[in-house]
């Protein structure tokens, strides 16, 4: 199902999106050494609850899971990449972690990521691999301009991460969201100018390059659901919902913007 947003709706997912964009500045902050993944999903259930929003993921069931996430937010750590489920390890100085939070409020969905250094260390290539997402993304947002193709979001993303020296997964991109979270269209993080859905004005996508530093081959953990790079290379992943606007795109999930 491809879903156009109502002005009403819109304005809900602009709240929701707003809640999401802090929620994930706030866990940053508390995300230091020693911080165990299950109190950053402890926090996220908190803060979710308490501004009367609903997580996405608790009972997510999809094909490619196993049973119910269970979980409130999905936390991956250097060699994880999608799907972190949060279990007990304690954060070092120096771990890349992923925080990928998605939350319903009054019925409209917002999706977003950010993958950060832990602690004083920065490892240069972590560096390098972090930035190049926020790169891709920041392109493929460029790109969503009415009338624009699925496929130029797509190239505009593919281009910067090919350019980087990035290998490239096409089994998980980004999304249609609305008022659930994973709708159609699927967006890939490669593609072809001028090719798939063309954008309207209203569509919400959620837009989520990721890469692996050396290879685009996957693997799944025991727990069925934490996706890894096969080789144990380190891994970043960022991602905004953005809405196709008259003007161009309009990004929803980023902190500090005031909700209704």
């Amino acid at each position: 199902m491809i879903e156009i947003l109502s002005r009403p709706m819109l304005d809900r997912a602009r709240e929701t999106g707003a809640l999401v964009g802090d929620i994930l500045q706030n866990l940053k902050r508390r995300s230091t050494v020693g911080t165990n993944l299950l109190d950053i999903d402890r926090w996220a259930k908190e803060m979710i609850t308490e501004a009367e929003a609903q997580s996405c993921y608790v009972d997510y069931a999809p094909s490619f899971g196993r049973g119910p996430f269970g979980h409130y937010i999905c936390t991956a750590v250097n060699d994880a990449v999608l799907h972190g489920r949060p279990h007990n390890y304690t954060l070092a100085d120096g771990d890349l972690l992923t925080l990928d939070l998605a939350i319903s409020r009054r019925g409209v969905a917002a999706d977003a990521a950010i993958s950060f250094l832990v602690g004083k260390a920065r490892p240069a290539d972590s560096v390098a691999m972090i930035e190049a997402t926020e790169r891709a993304l920041a392109a493929g947002i460029d790109a969503a301009k009415p009338g624009a193709s699925i496929g130029d979001i797509s190239h505009a993303i593919g281009t910067v991460l090919r350019e980087a020296g990035y290998p490239i997964n096409t089994e998980f991109g980004g999304h249609g969201i609305g008022s659930t979270m994973h709708q159609d269209p699927h967006v890939a993080n490669t593609g072809r100018p001028g090719r798939g859905y063309k954008l309207r004005p209203g569509l919400l996508l959620a837009l989520e390059p990721w890469v692996m530093a050396d290879t685009a081959v996957l693997v799944t953990d025991p727990d069925g659901w934490t996706l890894r790079s096969a080789t144990g290379c380190r891994t970043a992943h960022s991602e905004h919902t953005i809405a196709v606007t008259d003007d161009g795109a309009e990004i929803l999930t980023l902190p500090g913007q005031t909700r209704p």
